[in-house]
């Protein structure tokens, strides 16, 4: 995936503006490419975990289909681990087949953005291309 350093910084404040709890939020695409990111809330407000309401979740779908983009990933936060997917996070991509996976380290006060394709419980490095 590309993204603009201008989305990128904005995943990177809303996860450093919500510590010491995630952040989560969702990215739409087009052809490979970010186009606009979606703050979320934590309805968990934890430092442990994610969960989206369903409702925002519908609502931010429902503009990104009518914008005629693609839901392209799911970003949030890891405040106390490295920005590597739990198994938290490796159950919860079952449910989003052919979405990436952007974490945003926040543990040792530098921020780290990675990303990764989750396919049948499998982890693999994803291309993240900021420019």
């Amino acid at each position: 995936m590309r993204i603009s350093q201008e989305l990128l910084d904005e995943m990177v404040a809303h996860a450093v503006a919500d510590a010491p709890n995630e952040c989560c939020g969702i990215v739409s695409s087009k052809d490979g490419e970010a186009t606009k990111v979606y703050r979320a809330t934590n309805t968990e407000a934890s430092p442990f975990r994610f969960v989206i309401d369903p409702k925002q979740v519908y609502d931010i779908h429902t503009a990104i289909e009518d914008t005629g983009l693609d839901l392209g990933a799911i970003y949030h936060s890891h405040t106390r681990s490295d920005p590597y997917p739990s198994q938290t996070d490796v159950n919860f991509a079952a449910q989003w087949p052919g979405v990436q996976w952007i974490i945003v380290g926040t543990a040792n006060g530098d921020p780290q953005v990675r990303n990764y394709e989750i396919r049948d419980g499998e982890i693999s490095d994803a291309e993240l291309e900021v420019g």
